[in-house]
């Protein structure tokens, strides 16, 4: 049967963050997680309907994309169709044919696994490649250390402190305490902890949130943030060491985390907290 673009609508939302859920596995390239569907989720779930995109065919999804701000697809595949031809082609034509739906016209990027059989047919079609970005990955098989500061979980009482040193640490950031319901009231949060670091006096200073894809499968961490009044103390390092141990006890084999490579400050800190660095991966640009 032919490949079929579609848009889930909130009451699909759930299948496309379960088939993300099990297209994790170690050793994967860095792809598309239902964490970060759980992270756009703080728009709210007819927003992240909007967003999100799937191709499908005889009834199966074999490629997930979340349109990640304008003029950005973040996109994965079943991990048995990485190199499927009819589905590359199909996306090549949807991606660059704006009446389809899924991207504008002008500049734009495409983040797709590496390996990826549309990674190729994109370049033939004259995309150049972006970036570069670095991703992370500790082993959570051994024990994980105190990360030497006081964290707690931060639930609908905290909502209102996470936002605000979430919204310190990154700046232009418009999170608040409503998008952090709203994030919370999604499906893919029922796998997930925000977590707030403090310091010695009590202030909190730190604030990360991790999304389990289930046992025995790689973790997310998206975001991480340090208040910028208190950086340069090892507080970046302490929760992301906080961080992993929360993916441990949700069951996460490994953590993983992805960051710009120009970023060498937020790749410093996660080689402190035991992550080791992956080869680079590249977006896919195209120009107006």
């Amino acid at each position: 049967m032919a490949i079929a673009l579609g848009k889930p609508g909130v009451d699909g939302l759930s299948e496309a963050v379960g088939v993300l859920r099990d297209w994790q596995y170690d050793g994967a390239p860095m792809q598309l997680h239902p964490g970060d569907l759980g992270w756009f989720w703080r728009s709210g779930a007819e927003a992240t309907a909007e967003a999100v995109r799937t191709w499908s065919r005889d009834g199966r999804i074999l490629a997930v994309g979340l349109l990640d701000g304008p003029g950005l697809l973040r996109l994965t595949t079943a991990p048995d169709a990485l190199r499927d031809e009819e589905l590359a082609q199909r996306l090549v034509d949807d991606v660059t044919e704006p009446e389809r739906g899924v991207l504008p016209e002008g500049k734009a990027n495409i983040e797709a696994p590496k390996g990826a059989l549309v990674q190729d047919l994109l370049s033939e079609d004259g995309w150049d490649v972006h970036g570069p970005w670095t991703p992370l990955r500790r082993d959570l098989t051994e024990p994980v250390q105190d990360p030497g500061v006081r964290v707690e979980v931060a639930g609908p009482q905290q909502a209102h402190v996470f936002a605000a040193v979430h919204r310190s640490a990154f700046a232009g950031s418009r999170f608040t305490d409503e998008r952090w319901h709203a994030m919370a009231a999604g499906v893919p949060y029922a796998d997930a902890r925000c977590l707030l670091a403090y310091d010695d006096q009590g202030n909190a200073v730190a604030t990360v949130t991790v999304w389990s894809a289930g046992p025995g499968k790689p973790g997310l961490l998206e975001p991480m943030g340090v208040h910028p009044d208190h950086r340069r103390r090892g507080h970046g390092r302490a929760i992301t060491v906080a961080a992993a141990a929360a993916l441990q006890e949700l069951g996460s084999s490994t953590a993983l985390v992805c960051t710009p490579s120009s970023n060498s400050g937020a790749v410093a800190t996660y080689t402190s907290a035991g992550f080791q660095r992956l080869p680079e991966v590249r977006d896919r640009h195209r120009d107006a």
